[in-house]
């Protein structure tokens, strides 16, 4: 009965079991010799009649397989862990090429002997696009890669790495092994060598260690690669071993000359002495073919290489003279070192950038740039002009301005004429212009004792222009826009497009009017003559825009038919008895009473209706240094500017336009509100 018992128990037990007839736990290969029942082929994986299982040809672009045919029992249960394996093979890369290679190979294991959705080249047969990197795969591969693909953070084109799903490594080094003497040695996939490779897991401490060597070397003590993993959740319970491969553009031949693998135990080692010699590569015919006909085509393509070279040379050299190409007449010798060359400030300004631009208006555009040579900063106002009308007069005239030397100017260091445009290079005043700082920007203003001080400065420009120099200079274009600041705040007087030079007691002869509309003095824009007078008027205009922070001409309504001047509106509170509620509301407390009133009604006596009546240049710098006291004036002195508005209107029916007294710089005139 106790018999009977015991074997009803052993029964039971032995059916809890799953059947494992049908898996293996270790096969040994020492070559593939036909006919092999036990490995399966796909894709372009061949068995060679010597017994080479060759994985891939000279077929570009896919993918070879060859995979052991029964499944393996990795887990004694289904939820359970990972069992000891073992595998140790022999392999050889060739390449078609041998200094570059096609993509590597991978030990792999899968749950599905048949990888159809795996696609070639850098995926080496082993995922896809989409399948890289999930979790479901539940694969297991060491790679040995021949391609550095950045997209899987490869290290180099010559490594072994451990993949876990992924052809991301979760551990991978360089190839080589470790001899023993403790020094690493490295081995290069693809130099058709063969090499042994040992991958062992350890089912206690989860450590997977990858190993290789030359070929009939004995196991290096230190394994290559080495890393702790459970595969527990990757390994299902049955998996299928075997080889995966994938070529590209360049092609190579992996070979797997013998295999052996355990569970529960090392593998069986190999018979290296029965394992079947790799084939004996010669070179392929298209390299024959390039040796032999070598020397005959370099007869010809030499020649053709430089004789092409000098063609594209000349044409380079061609294009950049007629780039930089410049006309110099007779005339422009006598004027020496003011004229420049184009070349320099192409160069200066980085080829004109838009980043470099200062500024722009009707006159044009202005650059910054850094001369090459001496790093100075310069400003290059590039103007363009479809007239050569007036050219040699205008430019003359640029010329001897830029003989002009005043702490109050901008100086002007020369000029490049090119083509149908001309340039004006000045020195780079590094704050910008006045203008920025009354209208543009309300978070950046000027206190008054700066503001004082370009005043002063502009002024005694000014003077110099009239009364100092060896020629009285008309600068017919008195802004805040053309009112520059140095890198001590200085106000410096600029844009000389315009000027016009005159002999001391006479007037230049100009029957054309030229400025900004809101700084023309009613007798200018009547007559078309400038004079020092029209300077002073548009002089008087500038010290009200300084003292107020308003542009010459306001506009009230969204129409843009309801216009202020600045005139009107400061002698309006002036007629009022409070003159200095016209003051910038932006200087705050700061400032000195008496001084801004002056300035508000030597403005308004400078921009008198008759320019009879407008003090000199000499008499303005007296009053501004303190040298001479203003006129005791009032309201009723200069009563005529009421009527100053209906002038200048009428001097605009007259005229029809403004238009500049020079034909060659027509576009410099800027007909926008105070700029």
């Amino acid at each position: 009965m106790f018999v009977k018992l015991l074997t009803i128990v052993f029964f039971s037990l032995l059916s809890q079991f799953p059947e494992s007839s049908s898996q293996a736990l270790d096969f040994t290969y020492n070559g593939f010799l036909p006919p092999l029942t036990d490995i399966s082929l796909e894709g372009i994986a061949t068995v060679t009649p010597n017994g080479l299982l060759k994985l891939t040809n000279y077929t570009i672009q896919k993918t070879g397989h060859a995979f052991y045919t029964k499944p393996i029992r990795f887990k004694d249960l289904p939820n359970g862990t990972v069992s000891s394996f073992s595998t140790t093979f022999v392999f050889a890369i060739h390449s078609e090429i041998p200094s570059l290679s096609g993509y590597g190979m991978a030990f792999v294991v899968a749950p599905n002997p048949r990888l159809r959705y795996a696609t070639a080249s850098q995926y080496m047969g082993l995922f896809n696009i989409t399948s890289d990197g999930n979790v479901t795969n539940h694969v297991f591969a060491i790679e040995f890669d021949t391609i550095q693909s950045p997209k899987f953070s490869d290290t180099d084109d010559n490594h072994v790495g451990i993949d876990i799903n992924s052809l991301i490594s979760v551990e991978s080094s360089p190839a080589g092994y470790w001899d023993i003497k403790g020094q690493f040695k490295n081995l290069t996939l693809i130099s058709r060598k063969r090499m042994q490779v040992w991958v062992d897991y350890d089912t206690h401490t989860h450590q997977i260690d990858v190993t290789m060597a030359p070929f009939r070397n004995d196991k290096p003590n230190k394994p290559l690669v080495s890393v702790v993993r459970d595969l527990s959740s990757v390994l299902l319970q049955d998996m299928f071993v075997g080889f995966s491969s994938a070529t590209g553009s360049i092609l190579s031949e992996h070979y797997v000359l013998g295999w052996s693998f355990r569970v529960k135990g090392n593998a069986p080692p190999l018979d290296l002495s029965k394992l079947p010699k790799l084939p004996r590569w010669e070179r392929k015919r298209i390299y024959n073919i390039f040796k032999t006909w070598m020397p005959s085509v370099c007869i010809f393509l030499i020649p053709f290489l430089f004789i092409s070279t000098i063609i594209i040379l000349v044409r380079f050299v061609v294009k950049r003279r007629r780039k930089f190409k410049e006309e110099l007449e007779d005339w422009e010798t006598r004027l020496g070192k003011n004229r420049m060359k184009f070349k320099d400030l192409y160069y200066a300004t980085e080829g004109f950038d838009e980043k470099d631009v200062l500024g722009s208006g009707g006159f044009g555009t202005v650059y910054r740039g850094v001369m090459l040579k001496t790093k100075k900063e310069i400003a290059v106002k590039r103007v363009s002009s479809k007239s050569h009308q007036g050219l040699k007069e205008f430019v003359s005239e640029v010329v001897s301005i830029g003989r002009m030397s005043h702490r109050n100017l901008v100086p002007l260091l020369g000029y490049c004429r090119r083509r149908d445009e001309l340039l004006l290079v000045y020195e780079y005043m590094p704050n910008g212009s006045l203008d920025k700082y009354l209208h543009d920007s309300p978070e950046v203003t000027l206190d008054w004792k700066r503001r004082i001080k370009v005043i002063k400065g502009v002024a005694s420009a000014l003077f110099y222009l009239h009364e100092e120099w060896e020629q009285v200079v008309i600068h017919r274009d008195i802004k805040a826009s053309n009112v520059l600041l140095d890198s001590e705040y200085n106000g410096r007087l600029g844009d000389f497009g315009l000027a016009r030079l005159c002999g001391h007691g006479s007037d230049p002869q100009t029957t054309l009017v030229a400025g900004t509309w809101g700084y023309l003095a009613p007798d200018h824009v009547r007559t078309g003559r400038a004079t020092t007078a029209t300077d002073i008027f548009a002089f008087g205009v500038l010290l009200l825009e300084v003292a107020c922070g308003r542009r010459p001409i306001e506009i009230q309504n969204e129409n843009g038919d309801q216009r202020v001047f600045i005139l009107d509106w400061v002698f309006g509170f002036w007629n009022e008895g409070n003159i200095l509620d016209a003051k910038d509301t932006k200087l705050g407390t700061e400032y000195d009473r008496t001084e801004v009133e002056m300035v508000l009604k030597l403005g308004l006596l400078c921009s008198h209706s008759n320019p009879h009546a407008r003090p000199t240049m000499r008499q303005v710098l007296h009053y501004l240094m303190g040298d001479a006291t203003l006129p005791d004036l009032s309201p009723s002195d200069l009563r005529g500017n009421e009527m100053m508005r209906l002038e200048i209107h009428q001097g605009l029916s007259e005229t029809g336009m403004f238009t500049c007294g020079s034909s060659m710089v027509n576009s410099i005139v800027s007909a926008s509100s105070g700029r």
